[in-house]
């Protein structure tokens, strides 16, 4: 059976751009009553929600990782769990799992945290690969499958998780599958000097999170979530994505390059992020905006390669090569 061209996958139905983006500002406005001065982070949360994606969150401890979490579940009312991954988590402590009721005399599953439309997995790299694993068909599926029963979750359905990549005493660094499911990776960094001096002051400015109100609807997400499939992509941005994946595979000093899901996700985060900006069709900007949080954590670089780097830049070496690798790229006019 032939693949259908782009041109039959375009639909000729019109999004409402502005009744979207004055939701989503309100959405993004009220992450940052309790996330103050990290406004690209709050924009790449959002892109992740409506992208119907999944996101990680990678920074040292206390620099707000788990309140923008908690700000963005309170912010679109619905149902939100934490999961505090330790070594000693199973995955039924995660997924659920079957009780045997006397009364009815039979087994009845008993729901997980998972089962929600925020789930925090709270310092995800702290638990064992097979209770990380449990979170994969979750994560790409929106569902789970016990005692081969599929249960499927709540939706909208987002996992956003943290970590500290510092600090590697008792983790479990996750597999490059677990990885790939993420649809960005982003760092939150230090707050801004004006922030923390109010937290300094009056110390409840840091727990803010906890008393917002909704501002947003499940079900106005999952309206914006099937908006942004409409969201318009040039066959000339298509190439250009695929030009980049490609680029990575190739590079010598690149050992493992991005994925096909990889692409899928570029291409799909692209298309949020230009409706959170009012558009119904997508530019290279958006693209170029979202390279590195979409695909370094998709990319193994070689050891060689890095170690040749100073310390100081061993982390960033992913950034460093997916910003060479668009500089050599043709921007599509």
């Amino acid at each position: 059976m032939p693949l259908p061209s782009a041109s039959a996958t375009t639909s000729p139905q019109k999004i409402d751009v502005e009744s979207i983006q004055a939701d989503l500002n309100k959405l993004a406005d009220n992450i940052g009553k309790a996330v103050y001065g990290k406004q690209e982070c709050i924009h790449f949360l959002v892109t992740t929600l409506i992208g119907a994606g999944h996101m990680l969150i990678e920074d040292v401890p206390g620099v707000g990782k788990t309140t923008m979490a908690v700000a963005l579940a309170k912010s679109i009312g619905g149902q939100h769990q934490r999961i505090q991954f330790t070594s000693d988590l199973l995955p039924s402590d995660v997924i659920g799992v079957p009780i045997f009721d006397q009364q009815l005399q039979r087994f009845e599953f008993k729901q997980g945290p998972i089962f929600a439309n925020v789930v925090l997995a709270d310092e995800i790299n702290r638990t064992t690969p097979k209770t990380q694993s449990c979170m994969l068909e979750a994560m790409q599926d929106g569902k789970i499958s016990v005692d081969r029963q599929v249960h499927v979750l709540p939706k909208p359905f987002m996992v956003i998780a943290t970590q500290n990549p510092i600090e590697h005493h008792g983790t479990y660094p996750l597999p490059e599958s677990q990885l790939d499911r993420f649809m960005m990776r982003i760092e939150v960094g230090y707050p801004d000097h004006e922030y923390e001096m109010a937290v300094l002051q009056n110390p409840a400015v840091g727990r803010l999170e906890l008393s917002l109100d909704p501002v947003c609807s499940p079900e106005r997400i999952l309206e914006i979530q099937s908006a942004v499939d409409l969201v318009q992509v040039d066959e000339s941005l298509r190439k250009y994505i695929l030009e980049i994946s490609t680029a990575t595979r190739k590079a010598e000093e690149i050992e493992l390059g991005v994925s096909t899901r990889g692409s899928l996700m570029l291409h799909r985060a692209a298309q949020a992020w230009a409706l959170l900006h009012g558009r119904d069709y997508c530019i290279p900007d958006d693209i170029k905006q979202l390279v590195t949080s979409v695909l370094a954590h998709r990319i193994i670089v070689r050891a060689s390669f890095r170690n040749s780097l100073p310390h100081s830049e061993h982390r960033r070496t992913a950034e460093l090569l997916l910003d060479r690798i668009l500089s050599e790229i043709e921007v599509p006019r």
